[in-house]
């Protein structure tokens, strides 16, 4: 008896990234770690490599030195010519593009897995940017773990765990992967952003109203038309407009507030993968 599925390539080099917002701290921890003892996350024929992507941020226990590292991975930065006078970075995602890349180049990296922390209260938050990579879906289909929120600048057991944990559930997916295991067709529900939203704001452009206690952690619940949102100090409620619900996510983020982020519209999504097996065997 035959099986229908597609055959995908063996993954043969992974990297674990900490560190690239210097204060989310359990990925730069884990990484520290990984690098001194990296016996838990290395899998027989496949490479793991730990790193820290933003050193001097790390250092500092801040976000970032100069501009956001995680947002200037584009053609446009990645492309400019190298120089003391770029944002570090800038020089520094160069860098990391040259010892893991080029993107799709022979000597890239098959997955790299960047670790966050989020203040949000949205659990283990895996982020996909294919939603018709099969391989990408049935690996999160295999991980089930939750992470909750976590300050920045903070270390907490139970987080740091959970991390650990959904690093080892999706090392060893691609483990049994490589060995030819088949994974069955499968489908897993998401959460597409259709919108960011701002706090309200004065005519000099500072936050006029806080997020409403009723919508406070309640990550990923549904968000009715009318449902308390926004707060303002002199008690009136800003409720939720449009005509369709939705589902916020990066509610009250810390790190968001420069980018006048106050919450994120989502709307819930099932995607399909095929079965797959591995093209080795």
């Amino acid at each position: 008896m035959t099986s229908c599925h597609i055959a995908e390539e063996p993954i043969k080099k992974v990297a674990i990234f900490g560190g690239t917002h210097g204060n989310e701290l359990t990925g730069v921890f884990l990484v520290k770690h990984w690098l001194k003892n990296g016996a838990e996350i290395q899998r027989t024929g496949l490479e793991v490599k730990p790193f820290i992507t933003n050193p001097r941020a790390v250092k500092k226990c801040t976000r970032y030195i100069d501009c956001d590292l995680n947002r200037i991975f584009d053609l446009e930065n990645l492309g400019k010519k190298m120089s003391e006078d770029l944002p570090y970075e800038v020089r520094r995602a160069q860098e990391i593009n040259h010892l893991f890349g080029p993107k799709n180049s022979e000597d890239s990296y098959d997955i790299i897995f960047d670790l966050h922390n989020t203040t949000s209260n949205m659990g283990c938050t895996l982020i996909l940017e294919d939603s018709r990579n099969n391989f990408l879906i049935q690996m999160f289909h295999y991980i089930k773990i939750e992470v909750g929120p976590q300050p920045q600048g903070v270390l907490r057991a139970d987080i740091l765990d959970q991390m650990r944990k959904m690093i080892k559930h999706a090392l060893d997916f691609i483990h049994h992967f490589n060995e030819g295991k088949e994974f069955p067709s499968c489908a897993i529900e998401v959460y597409k952003i259709m919108e960011k939203v701002d706090y309200p704001r004065n005519e000099n452009g500072e936050i006029a109203a806080i997020i409403h206690p009723n919508l406070q952690d309640q990550d990923w619940k549904p968000l009715h038309p009318g449902d308390p949102v926004f707060l303002t100090l002199d008690g009136k409620t800003i409720p939720l407009g449009g005509d369709c619900t939705v589902h916020p996510v990066f509610v009250n983020e810390a790190a968001y507030y420069e980018k006048k982020e106050a919450f994120a519209k989502t709307t819930k999504l099932t995607l399909h993968a095929e079965s797959i097996r591995c093209s080795s065997h």
